[in-house]
Formats: structure tokens, C-alpha cells, sequence
């Protein structure tokens, strides 16, 4: 893996190797990211994201009076190697919290190390039910998939959408997309009423799925529950209109990629996602998203859209550097336990923070309560169907 350290303040990616942490006298945190993996197309972009937060902290005069900035550890989205960046970052760089890690499988092994070393860790992405719930340092920008889907079979059912039967799909290797499909969609859609009628599973790099559709056609569903990354969820649309099914497609907050329906096309039409970002919501958003799209150009990044995942990286930074003035965070590296831990504390107690996402607060599981906007997927582009406030 590569590690590498960036002033945070540069707007372009992948620029300066900084000295080591206390030589600089900045508040320094670590990025565990994930430039290679099964998730890249959501991962990769992340950094872009907080580098907009941290330049715009730091125009406004830093933390106390400090530089903010950030040092990166690519995990490749290995679990392993999470770990790995994790001790490197808490032991050696001595950061006072981290960014990420992405994904749920990720976050099941990086933090109880987390609570082990004492440094929060805050994911972007990883949202398999209560998974740190009995943490003390391991937090989470998301919303668990139960609560996002549940908004979507609300939506389904005050549009009158047909939702008689259902039916699931899903990637059987991959932590977060078997739990969407052995448990939170089936469990939400019989809940909401559904009969459901056929579960078939795959592996995520698997190129057919014409096998898979075979038996989702044999039993015909109003609905076909998707626990995938975008790339899989792409694969199983274009199929299922090849063999003639014609389910609407829906899923939780692991497919909602901001390019996704111009990469299903037309076969994709009618696919209804919940999301913790909509980019067109309000002056503020529709900033972010331009200013996202031309670091993205510069950067030569294949994706330009601002995504969930990149709103949710900008508000892990927006966060820490909060709660670090909450704590009286100083840098002093003979109080880096102490100020750890009062960045956790702080973290705790955030409540009705005006995020880029929405007023977000932390509940008691250690996870972000947020608006969801669910969405649908229309001839190319998302569109809004409905928001549901964040709990309070």
C-alpha cells in the first residue's frame, strides 16, 4: 500500500509529500482511502471532497489559529490493510482522528482496533445495521440501510407504485450487499407488504448474470431488490430488460451513484434508491457540486458528479474540525490521548449540525441521523420524489 501526506489547503490531488506530522505544527488527520477496490467508482473521489472542506476551513483561519491537514494511506478497500493504515496513522504519524474507512467490511475489523488504540475513525460509506454500535470510537457518517430502505418502501407506497410481489438479487461476497439481500430487503419488503417470491445470489465479479435473471423471470415481481455495487446493479438492469423482466428495480444507498442512470440508460428506468445527498437542493449544494466537478476535470478523475459519499467525506472534515474547537484540540503531542479523546466526546454530543447533507445529529449507535431523499432514476438523471427529515 502507499501512504503519502498532502497539505490539505492544495487543490489539486496528489501533489506534496509533507514532512512528518509535529515537525509542521498543524492539526493533521489521517485519510484511510480507497483508490483500488470493488467500491472505486464511489471510493475514489472522496479525496476531492475534503480537500474542499479543508481549504475552506483553513481560508476561514484554521482550528484555533491552526492548519488543518491530512495524511493518506491507500487500503485498496482490504480489510487487512485498513488495519495496517490504521496503526501506521495512530502509532507512528500520530493523528489526532481518521477519515474513513469506506465500506462495512472495512469498518468490522477497523473499529475494534480503533477502540483498542483510542482514535475515532468516522466512515463515509458503510452502512450494514448497528455495525458500531458498541463502539467507543468508531463512528459513522451514514445511515444504516435499514432506516434509508425503509424510506423507500414509504415513498412506494404514498406514489402508489405497484409493490404486490418482490423478489432480491445480490453479491453473496461482499459484507454489506449479503446483508442488503439475506436480510434488509427482504425483512423491509414483507414488512411493507410485499410477497416475496425468488432470492437469487452472484459474485461480484461475475460478467453473466443471465442465470440469475432466468430465475427472477420464471417468477415475475412488481419489485427486485438489489444489494450490489453500481457496477453489479448495472450488469442485473441491463439483463433483466435483455430477457424481458420487467420489475422495477430498488435498493439501498450502495448503488445510488450520481452517474448511475446515465449508465443504465434506458434499462434502468424506474429505479428507486434512497440517498443522504441530493446536489440541487439548495445554493450551498449546488456550490459544492460545481466546485466538486471542476477539481474532479483538473484532477483528471474519470467522474465528475459529486456523490453521497463525497458530501458525507466533506462533512467527516466539517466535523472533526468542529469538535476539535469544542475540545480545545491544541496539537500538543504529549496531549494527543487526552485530545483523542475529546474530539470523541465532542463527536457525541454533535447535534443538529448544519451539514452539507442536512441538519445531521449522532444518535446513541454512533451513527449520523440524516434527511434521505429518495430518488428515482428517469431517462438519465435522478430525480427528487420525495425528502424524509432526519429523526430528531
Amino acid at each position: 500500500m502507499r501512504s503519502k501526506a498532502i497539505t490539505l489547503c492544495s487543490t489539486m490531488l496528489g501533489l506534496a509529500f509533507a514532512a512528518p506530522v509535529a515537525a509542521q505544527g498543524d492539526l493533521v488527520l489521517g485519510f484511510l482511502t480507497a483508490e483500488t477496490g470493488p467500491f472505486v467508482s464511489l471510493s475514489r473521489t472522496n479525496e476531492v471532497a475534503a480537500r474542499i472542506a479543508v481549504d475552506e476551513i483553513n481560508a476561514a483561519g484554521g482550528v484555533g489559529g491552526k492548519k488543518l491537514r491530512y495524511i493518506t494511506f491507500d487500503t485498496a478497500g482490504n480489510p487487512g490493510q485498513t488495519v495496517v493504515g490504521l496503526r501506521k496513522f495512530a502509532e507512528d504519524d500520530r493523528v489526532l482522528a481518521i477519515i474513513g474507512p469506506f465500506s462495512s467490511g472495512q469498518v468490522q475489523v477497523a473499529a475494534p482496533a480503533a477502540d483498542r488504540i483510542g482514535v475515532a475513525i468516522m466512515a463515509m460509506a458503510s452502512s450494514a445495521p448497528k455495525l458500531v454500535a458498541k463502539n467507543q470510537y468508531a463512528f459513522r457518517n451514514t445511515s444504516d440501510e435499514g432506516y434509508m430502505f425503509d424510506k423507500v418502501m414509504k415513498t412506494l407506497k404514498s406514489r402508489s407504485y405497484p409493490m404486490a410481489t418482490g423478489a432480491v438479487a445480490y453479491a453473496n461476497d461482499d459484507t454489506i450487499s449479503r446483508i442488503m439481500g439475506e436480510k434488509v430487503l427482504p425483512a423491509l419488503m414483507q414488512k411493507n407488504g410485499v410477497q416475496m417470491k425468488a432470492s437469487v445470489d452472484f459474485k461480484l465479479a461475475a460478467f453473466d448474470l443471465s442465470a440469475q435473471v432466468a430465475q427472477l423471470k420464471a417468477s415475475p415481481t412488481d419489485l427486485v431488490g438489489v444489494g450490489a455495487p453500481p457496477e453489479a446493479a448495472i450488469k442485473l438492469a441491463q439483463e433483466m430488460r435483455r430477457q424481458g423482466h420487467g420489475g422495477r428495480l430498488v435498493a439501498g444507498s450502495t448503488i445510488n451513484d450520481p452517474d448511475l442512470p446515465e449508465r443504465m440508460g434506458k434499462e434502468g428506468n424506474g429505479t428507486v434508491v434512497p440517498s443522504a445527498w441530493f446536489p440541487d437542493l439548495n445554493q450551498r449544494t449546488r456550490g459544492f457540486a460545481a466546485d466538486f466537478t471542476r477539481r474532479a476535470k483538473a484532477a483528471g478523475l474519470e467522474r465528475t458528479l459529486a456523490s453521497q459519499f463525497d458530501a458525507a467525506t466533506y462533512d467527516i472534515v466539517q466535523y472533526y474540525a468542529w469538535a476539535m474547537r469544542e475540545g480545545k484540540v491544541s496539537g500538543d503531542p504529549k496531549r494527543l490521548a487526552q485530545e483523542r479523546t475529546a474530539i470523541r466526546d465532542a463527536l457525541k454530543r454533535l447535534k443538529n449540525f448544519p451539514a452539507l447533507e442536512g441538519s445531521v445529529s449522532f444518535g446513541a449507535d454512533n451513527d449520523a441521523l440524516k434527511p434521505v431523499y429518495v430518488q428515482e432514476v428517469r431517462d438519465g438523471k435522478w430525480v427528487l420524489l420525495e425528502t424524509h427529515p432526519a429523526p430528531q
